[in-house]
């Protein structure tokens, strides 16, 4: 009886460290550097978190990414930003940008292609726009150049829900 306890103590414990250590439950890491691998733990419709770092090795010149982003390239991903509308005084959009920083895009030169998302709602939905507070946003990632009223843009989401922030 002792030992069946202490298998199962054991094994909850493994799936715990696990969690923490591959930064399931919002790593800091997650939301700065590149893809977290959350190993066999994740559902298969979890969503990857997508760092900006990682955006970032997108060479958006050339075209080249990194195994790691082209790995990404239709999958389902979670990002951190802060919201852009295109339409201006719009306080819900169906299209907008994804920014790394705060009025990024807003009355300054925008940021590189690598550093903005352009995110089209799925079906028809509509997202908050609040561009002072993080967001999470949660779509289908496309490693595809477009053309905004900020430019161009490196990335593409379908996106299917947008959230607040919390780490």
């Amino acid at each position: 009886m002792k030992t069946a306890s202490h298998r199962r103590f054991s094994a909850a414990a493994s799936v715990l460290l696990a969690a923490t250590l591959s930064g399931a439950g919002g790593h800091p890491e997650a939301a700065r550097g590149s893809a977290v691998d959350v190993g066999p733990f994740a559902l298969a419709d979890d969503p990857t978190e997508v760092g900006w770092r990682l955006l970032a090795k997108l060479n958006y010149r050339t075209g080249e990414k990194t195994e790691e982003l082209a790995a990404l390239d239709g999958k389902l991903v979670k990002i951190p930003g802060f919201t852009v509308p295109l339409e201006d005084f719009a306080s819900s959009a169906t299209e907008f940008l994804l920014v790394p920083y705060v009025g990024a895009c807003i009355h300054t030169p925008p940021p590189p292609p690598n550093q903005l998302v352009y995110i089209e709602m799925d079906k028809g939905k509509r997202a908050k726009m609040d561009g002072w507070n993080p967001v999470w946003v949660e779509g289908v990632l496309s490693i595809e150049m477009t053309e905004s009223v900020y430019g161009h843009v490196g990335f593409t989401i379908t996106g299917q829900r947008v959230y607040p922030y919390e780490s």
